[in-house]
């Protein structure tokens, strides 16, 4: 047998090799379109260096000095991230039943996934921008969009985890005619719990995340007083409160790192 027989080759992604070309051509004739037709005035753009230079001339070395209100800024993005997690956790679990099609009846399980798109449907600082708009500035907006936003991945996240469980459990116990809650409590929960803590510890995570990008359109927290920095041209103070949100992201992040590989 000839080597060339032995050897494996990865079959191309479109077979037929005029059509291939074809849609390579077309895709590179497509992006340069889109960046000849993009309107960037490059005046500005030329511009913009100047600017950014001074900027961060003066965003060095950065400016520890208001620190209680740096502080502040931060242990209120706290608060809305444990607020939003347990609000949007708590919303979630019913939703994410109500949204797994093994459980729950078509018009119900229609209802759940509806809800879960419209909740990730949109960009957390449009949703931001809406509840400012409602219910004024202030952290209250910032927790509102955060549950939303909690909403829209831990629902889906669990819903899908509810579709995939062991159903002999559910059957069982529907055979012995245990009620609906029953069932529930003993035969789906037990099975989903480890993936509901991981998605709350990484949902905590990225709320305290977000919580700093909500508070720029006036939705509290951290990034109000990032916001208000800017505004002032305190780019020394800006640049500190900057590298005070990556660090805690990265303190954060490592621990729930460290607490998902312990539940597994």
């Amino acid at each position: 047998m000839s080597e060339a027989r032995d050897t494996w080759q990865k079959p191309p992604f479109i077979a037929n090799p005029v059509i291939r070309w074809a849609v390579y051509l077309g895709a590179l004739a497509y992006f340069l379109w889109v960046g000849a037709t993009m309107p960037i005035d490059w005046a500005r753009v030329a511009d913009g260096f100047g600017r950014a230079g001074r900027i961060f001339g003066g965003a060095f070395p950065p400016s520890f000095e208001r620190s209680g209100l740096l502080i502040d800024g931060f242990l209120e993005s706290l608060k809305i991230a444990i607020l939003a997690t347990t609000g949007g956790v708590l919303l979630s679990i019913p939703i994410a039943f109500m949204a797994a099609r093994n459980v729950a009846p078509l018009p119900i399980y229609y209802i759940g996934r509806f809800v879960i798109i419209v909740a990730r449907s949109f960009h957390p600082v449009i949703v931001a921008i809406i509840f400012v708009k409602a219910v004024g500035f202030g952290p209250f907006a910032g927790v509102l969009t955060l549950v939303v936003y909690s909403i829209g991945f831990v629902a889906k996240m669990l819903a899908e985890r509810i579709e995939e469980i062991d159903f002999g459990q559910v059957e069982a116990m529907r055979a012995a005619g245990a009620p609906f809650f029953s069932t529930m409590f003993y035969a789906i929960f037990p099975q989903i719990m480890p993936r509901q803590i991981g998605l709350t510890i990484y949902q905590l995570d990225s709320n305290l995340r977000a919580s700093a990008v909500v508070g720029i359109v006036g939705a509290g927290g951290i990034g109000a007083t990032l916001a208000n920095a800017f505004g002032r041209y305190d780019y020394d103070f800006a640049l500190a409160i900057t590298i005070v949100i990556v660090g805690v992201i990265l303190i954060s992040e490592g621990i729930s790192g460290m607490i998902r590989k312990r539940i597994g």
